[in-house]
């Protein structure tokens, strides 16, 4: 009987200390083989354990040496860095345009640990790779989801109308309507949540309708029950408080130009005509295609149909942004909009309307 020799992890041993290998032993283990914590194993998995713990030691020498940048070889927007405040603190900024103060740092963004003056990379390839991710070669700090040109409002589709200007001019225009609510309910910074946002709860509901999270949530902020809460990605939330009202005249004002999001109607299962604007074939009885879609591909090369391919489908019933619309009248007394143009869904349907976005007006060219 064969007793195994306990000895230190991965060491080799000589023919010597080994008992004879069978003619089929011999076929499936190397000639020399290895015994680690009395457990008898082959060349082959002895290697495999070796390059994983290799693996290991070298993914340890890389976390230690932590490449340490310069903030100057990290391309930052001028706004993001305004927002950021990533340079020594009681410091202005070098363009002239700029005298706001440096404020505090925060100790970690999009996987950059910054100091007073530099940033840390986890490691050198950590940082090309984050680089090529995130744009900085060509955009900077590229920040999470979008970001509005101010804050906005929720209402209620209520309908539409003609409107006549003073000179006579009549235009077809969007009565927007509004329920109590436009309610700020949280704040969220960088510190907090990692982002800058303002929370806006829309159009008061009975207690029964929320869950009981939901009311702690709403009386934290000392707001009444609301069925909508939307945030509105800010830059700096200053000026801002929970249970603060948004007033309508404060936010817009007669010709503002504005993007209103919402659902759109749902017209169900149509075609390729209307539903892509296709040209239909010809009407004549000779004709074998008058509304078919016709052609989606070739047969055996690729033999496939590609992905994407316009195709009957279900049509509307989707987030739709309409961009630019312009603000025909801001009524106070009957608390209404009136946008100039048509907006997504049927009447009662709840609209989000925010600032447009002007590239140099609201939202910097960089």
């Amino acid at each position: 009987m064969l007793s195994l020799i306990v000895v230190e992890p991965l060491t080799r041993l000589s023919r010597e200390n080994m008992k004879p290998w069978s003619k089929m032993q011999q076929r499936k283990h190397e000639p020399l083989d290895f015994i680690t914590n009395g457990v008898q194993i082959s060349l082959h998995a002895y290697n495999r354990i070796r390059e994983k713990r290799e693996r290991e030691r070298e993914r340890e020498r890389e976390r230690e040496r932590m490449a340490t940048v310069s903030l100057a070889t990290v391309t930052i927007p001028y706004a993001e860095l305004c927002r950021l405040c990533l340079a020594q603190p009681n410091m202005q900024h070098k363009r002239p345009t700029c005298s706001r103060p440096i404020s505090s740092l925060r100790s970690s963004f999009h996987g950059l640990t910054f100091s007073s003056s530099l940033c840390s990379f986890p490691s050198s390839s950590f940082a090309s790779q984050s680089q090529k991710r995130l744009g900085w070669a060509s955009r900077g700090v590229v920040s999470m989801g979008a970001m509005e040109a101010g804050v906005g409002v929720l209402g209620t589709k209520m309908g539409m109308l003609t409107y006549f200007y003073p000179d006579g001019k009549a235009t077809a225009v969007t009565v927007v309507g509004f329920h109590e609510g436009n309610i700020v309910t949280q704040l969220k910074t960088e510190l907090t949540d990692g982002y800058t946002a303002v929370q806006v709860g829309y159009r008061r509901v009975r207690d029964r309708k929320l869950t009981k999270p939901e009311l702690g949530h709403l009386q934290k902020a000392g707001a009444i029950p609301m069925r909508h809460l939307q945030e509105f990605r800010l830059r700096d939330v200053e000026g801002f408080e929970p249970g603060q009202r948004l007033k309508l005249e404060e936010v817009f004002k007669d010709g503002d130009l504005v993007d209103v999001s919402g659902n759109s109607i749902g017209k169900g299962f149509a075609g390729g005509i209307k539903r892509h604007n296709f040209r239909r074939g010809a009407m004549a009885h000779g004709s074998k295609s008058h509304r078919q879609l016709g052609s989606i591909g070739a047969g055996t090369t690729p033999g496939r149909v590609f992905p994407g391919k316009k195709m009957p489908g279900r049509l509307g019933g989707t987030k739709t942004k309409i961009r630019k619309l312009e603000i025909v009248k801001v009524d106070t007394e009957l608390r209404t909009l009136l946008i100039k143009g048509a907006v997504p869904g049927k009447p009662g349907n709840l609209l989000r309307i925010t600032p447009a976005k002007i590239v140099g007006k609201n939202i910097p060219k960089s």
